[in-house]
């Protein structure tokens, strides 16, 4: 069943968090699609074949950003960006066989974790609380999940491991040499930015950098004011996890971390556009450049252990449906707010899985542009088959799938995509309800 967003958000919202919500509930689509409701289950597409582009809707917290004052035809960054890490690959020990074809190799993703099912899935909002059993995975599933992946033999790669872009622009296979026996994996998360919607629902607060150096989360439970400190998230959780098992990750990559910037990263109110003087939100950030300097701090040490960033879009647009012109002032913007706290990426994750084509290959003034952009590797949403991937002169291109509330519940509803993964009915909280995800039709 392909998901829909939360049917009402309270009124009181601010317009960021309401948009928020929207965006998340978008960010998931569990089969292709070709912009209606499906009332059935989404086949199948065979190997080699394309989702469609999702049908999702989204908006930016100023609304469409092709109307912005804002330039839009230069994507560069106004400031300088987050120096490099001393990240250093790892080599696996032992034999090792090259995988052959690097497009097709699955991809697993994940929102924020609920650390709180009882609050986050019993909210009196009833359309918060399906969106957040739709589209998001416990921590108690989460680590579930994790121990069976590791125990069906996959091992973490970075997409970088997969291709090459030369001095022209070409994308070029290369070769993936993993550990004998082991199957490669890709783990992005969407959306760590702790929306401001988030707080007090069960959900972590920001990513703080611990004293010993570990990235780890600030957690204030429902009705608490008591900071605590530790693995409430995805990050924290999959470093702990090679920390124990570093087989897991034998070259030392982690996972991909998808940003958007209206409502800034990480767990800091970051965003100058939104705000700064003259930005976008109903309140302002005294603290903006505390948050921008400890956000920095935060992504430094994430990629320093291994973890990668991607641009989700500035405002969670729907690259199907936006025009260029908003597509060049989404850019700029993300430009401007992410990257000198992230540094620059060559990595687009499409929010609602909305990708600028379907099966045919790229080609056009949006590819045109987010080539020029430096885009290198693009990925949508297709939850129907364990892995697709498409090879460009310039680009490759590769499908995601969902893990969260619909994903699951298709699973135990006959879909065998997760099955390949882990076993989807084991992993289920037992605190998740028994309706699994909010969706009903």
């Amino acid at each position: 069943m392909r998901p829909r967003q939360p049917r009402t958000m309270l009124t009181s919202l601010s317009l960021a968090a309401a948009l928020a919500l929207g965006a998340l509930a978008g960010c998931t689509d569990s089969g292709p699609s070709t912009g209606a409701a499906s009332s059935g289950p989404v086949p199948s597409l065979s190997a080699g074949a394309s989702p469609s582009a999702s049908g999702g809707v989204s908006a930016s917290p100023s609304g469409d950003a092709s109307s912005s004052s804002e330039p839009g035809s230069s994507p560069s960054a106004s400031a300088t960006p987050a120096p490099a890490t001393d990240f250093k690959p790892t080599v696996p020990a032992g034999a090792t066989t090259v995988w052959p074809d690097n497009s097709m190799v699955p991809h697993l993703f994940f929102h924020s974790l609920v650390v709180d099912p009882k609050t986050a899935f019993g909210l009196k909002n009833r359309g918060k609380a399906a969106g957040y059993l739709d589209y998001m995975v416990t921590v108690d599933e989460f680590n579930k999940v994790l121990q069976q992946v590791y125990d069906n033999g996959y091992v973490l790669v970075s997409p970088h491991q997969l291709g090459k872009v030369d001095a022209k622009g070409v994308m070029h296979p290369t070769p993936l040499k993993v550990p004998k026996g082991k199957k490669p994996l890709v783990f992005s998360i969407d959306d760590v930015s702790y929306y401001e919607y988030m707080e007090g629902e069960g959900f972590p607060t920001k990513l703080v950098v611990a004293p010993d150096g570990s990235v780890q989360n600030e957690y204030v439970a429902p009705g608490s004011t008591e900071k605590k400190i530790g693995a409430y998230d995805v990050m924290p959780l999959v470093d702990a996890f090679v920390k124990e098992h570093p087989d897991f990750a034998p070259f030392g990559h982690k996972g991909v971390i998808a940003l958007t910037g209206y409502n800034g990263v990480l767990g800091y109110r970051s965003s100058p556009s939104m705000y700064g003087p003259g930005g976008d939100a109903d309140h302002k950030n005294p603290n903006l450049q505390t948050d921008i300097a400890e956000a920095t701090k935060v992504a430094n040490a994430l990629k320093a252990s291994g973890w990668e960033f991607a641009s989700h879009s500035w405002g969670h647009i729907n690259f199907t449906k936006s025009s260029l012109g908003r597509i060049k002032t989404d850019t700029a913007r993300w430009k401007k707010d992410v990257e000198p706290i992230t540094g620059p990426t060559d990595l687009l994750i499409y929010p609602f899985g909305a990708d600028i084509s379907g099966l045919p290959k790229y080609a056009g003034p949006k590819y045109d542009f987010l080539k020029g952009a430096g885009y290198n590797f693009y990925f949508n949403v297709d939850g129907s088959t364990p892995q697709w991937g498409q090879w460009g002169k310039g680009y490759l291109r590769e499908a995601r799938i969902n893990v969260d509330g619909i994903s699951l519940k298709a699973a135990l509803e006959g879909r065998k995509v997760l099955s390949h993964f882990f076993d989807p009915k084991s992993v289920l909280d037992p605190l998740r309800p028994r309706s699994i995800s909010g969706t009903t039709s």
